[in-house]
């Protein structure tokens, strides 16, 4: 039997994280959103408000239902604050050494009946769940950035998860409006296994100076339809999220072609991770966006 979720906790309150805690509030559930920084929390609210508005502006919501959801989310700086969460979905950094701390906290002040879940893009949910005390009721919800716009997610059941554990998630994301896609607990699990190397080997494109950047990210563009290039989209992404992908499917894999590219090293080692930091790929700190190389 699947069980009922009234109450939704987030970790986190970057891109991720409030783009979830945004979709689940529209969807009818409580939110409490958790992160560390008082200051990730208050500019999350200014961005779900500022997300909202935008689909009030394109008749996607009413001002109802914008003033309902910003009601029905919590902030708290404590994860004593998710202890009555019936599931709670962690959206920290692509570090499997942060996410098990989190889970191990976590699972302390939680009920014992909670579902447990990561939005992780890459890390193995069997491994997650063995940091856990509730392996069958922990599972991967992979959402796609950005959450209010992208219609698709990611369900990945680690080897312990149960089958209510299954029925639970599919129920939660179904009523959120998204579109599932089951994936086996396999390295970056479907989206990110096909996109990342794609990513990479653009990258490499560069690196080898096949084509510059404005060059690649318009080959792409024009030439295969693509909405965004994909040293655009990297810089989306997050450039550190991308190595971190390709190092465990690299890892992961054992396979030398999705050995991340020197020039993603290099730019990460540089603290140049994309438009987070204002600078990756391109420079944004100016008027409009303009290639570094």
């Amino acid at each position: 039997m699947a069980a009922a979720i009234k109450k939704v906790g987030v970790i986190g309150a970057g891109q991720m994280g409030n783009g979830i805690a945004h979709v689940a509030a529209l969807g009818g559930f409580d939110v409490i959103l958790n992160d560390v920084s008082a200051d990730r929390l208050k500019s999350a609210m200014a961005t779900i408000n500022g997300n909202l508005s935008r689909q009030i502006a394109k008749k996607l919501i009413s001002e109802d239902a914008r003033k309902q959801a910003l009601a029905r989310i919590t902030a708290t700086e404590k994860l004593d604050g998710l202890s009555d969460c019936d599931l709670v979905i962690e959206t920290a950094v692509e570090k499997e050494e942060t996410k098990r701390k989190i889970f191990n906290e976590l699972c302390a002040v939680l009920k014992p009946e909670a579902i447990v879940a990561s939005n992780t893009s890459s890390i193995s949910i069997t491994r997650l769940a063995a940091s856990t005390d509730r392996p069958e009721r922990f599972i991967g919800i992979h959402f796609m950035n950005p959450v209010p716009v992208m219609e698709l997610v990611e369900l990945i059941r680690g080897i312990a998860t149960d089958d209510a554990t299954f029925e639970t998630a599919k129920a939660f994301v179904t009523k959120l409006g998204k579109q599932i896609a089951v994936s086996e607990d396999f390295p970056a699990f479907i989206v990110n296994r096909i996109l990342l190397p794609m990513i990479n080997e653009a990258i490499y494109t560069l690196y080898e100076g096949v084509g510059n950047v404005e060059a690649i990210d318009m080959a792409m563009k024009l030439g295969a339809h693509h909405p965004m290039g994909p040293l655009e989209l990297a810089d989306f992404i997050g450039l550190d999220t991308c190595l971190s992908i390709m190092q465990v499917l690299h890892e992961g894999l054992a396979d030398s072609k999705y050995r991340p590219c020197p020039l993603l090293v290099k730019y990460v080692e540089a603290g140049w991770l994309g438009r987070k930091t204002q600078r990756g790929f391109y420079d944004y700190r100016g008027d409009k966006p303009v290639p570094t190389r």
